[in-house]
């Protein structure tokens, strides 16, 4: 009787324990997938594809990198960068990712290469519209909400491998940016983004390139030319208030991360600018050393 109540004790607690996720997927093996990456990711049924493609999601917070990095996620970015999903696959294939993007992440990687991936889904809108005027605002936010949740500031690992999810998360907007069906709205969404993570909350140095990643979407918001110059230096100058208090300078750990990465993200801006060609990135250079001196 005992056992019995204790079996049944462990298949409530098991009940109530979150599935984990399947990856491999079903009928695969890290052996296949590998071999499969060695043919390219070759797949010439479509259905089995797209089942493979939305299996795979799962495989986006597998702790191995080959697998997360090296198989799952350069899967997806082929087939999609191949123009081998179609419509409905990539509309699946935003929904997956999407309840991934509102779910756990105790490991932190799930949500990052989650990122990266709606990032290619992002891309695949911008070459061949298929998204409606309200799904793409709805993405814009959504990586925007994205961008801002941000507070796992872990980079690169030796062991673990890349979770980097300002980066990831920038390189979404960054997609998005690029996509000429954006309106005004959207793109000052996609800056306010940026500005939470260019000056975290969390006081955080990078040293993993996320300012020259952040840096990204700002310059392919500043081609649509939709901004004037005195818009860009307000939105530049407001940038150095989100140190913190002014008693706090050169006194405070925090503080001085900060700094760190607001000078970090502003050269790297004035960088981009400075070796453009393009006349409307140019015309950001006076008013990024507007922002450069409004650093104390």
């Amino acid at each position: 009787m005992r056992l019995s109540l204790f079996a049944l004790l462990l298949i409530a607690v098991a009940a109530c324990m979150p599935a984990r996720a399947a990856c491999p997927p079903e009928g695969q093996s890290r052996e296949s997938l590998a071999a499969l990456k060695v043919l390219k990711f070759a797949v010439p049924d479509p259905v089995a594809r797209q089942a493979l493609a939305e299996g795979l999601v799962d495989c986006l917070g597998d702790p191995d990198p080959a697998m997360r990095d090296g198989i799952a996620y350069e899967a997806l970015s082929h087939w999609m960068r191949a123009g081998e999903i179609d419509e409905a696959g990539l509309h699946a294939l935003r929904d997956r990712l999407d309840a991934v993007l509102q779910g756990d992440d105790p490991e932190g990687f799930r949500r990052p290469f989650a990122a990266l991936v709606s990032s290619e889904v992002a891309r695949t809108d911008r070459v061949k519209p298929w998204m409606t005027p309200e799904e793409r605002a709805a993405m814009v936010e959504a990586a925007a909400r994205y961008v801002e949740s941000v507070i796992d500031y872990r980079g690169f690992d030796d062991k673990e491998g890349w979770r980097h999810g300002v980066a990831h998360g920038a390189d979404w907007l960054m997609q998005l940016s690029l996509n000429p069906a954006l309106e005004r709205a959207q793109l000052d969404r996609i800056l306010a983004a940026v500005a939470s993570q260019a000056v975290p909350s969390t006081p955080h140095a990078y040293v993993f390139g996320e300012p020259g990643r952040l840096a990204r979407p700002v310059m392919f918001v500043a081609q649509r030319g939709v901004h004037t110059p005195a818009e860009w230096e307000a939105w530049m100058t407001s940038l150095a208030p989100r140190m913190g208090e002014p008693k706090l300078a050169y006194a405070d750990a925090g503080w001085l991360a900060k700094r760190h990465d607001l000078l970090a993200f502003l050269t790297a801006l004035y960088l981009e600018a400075d070796r453009s060609e393009d006349a409307k990135l140019q015309a950001l250079e006076p008013v990024i050393v507007a922002g450069l001196k409004a650093v104390p």
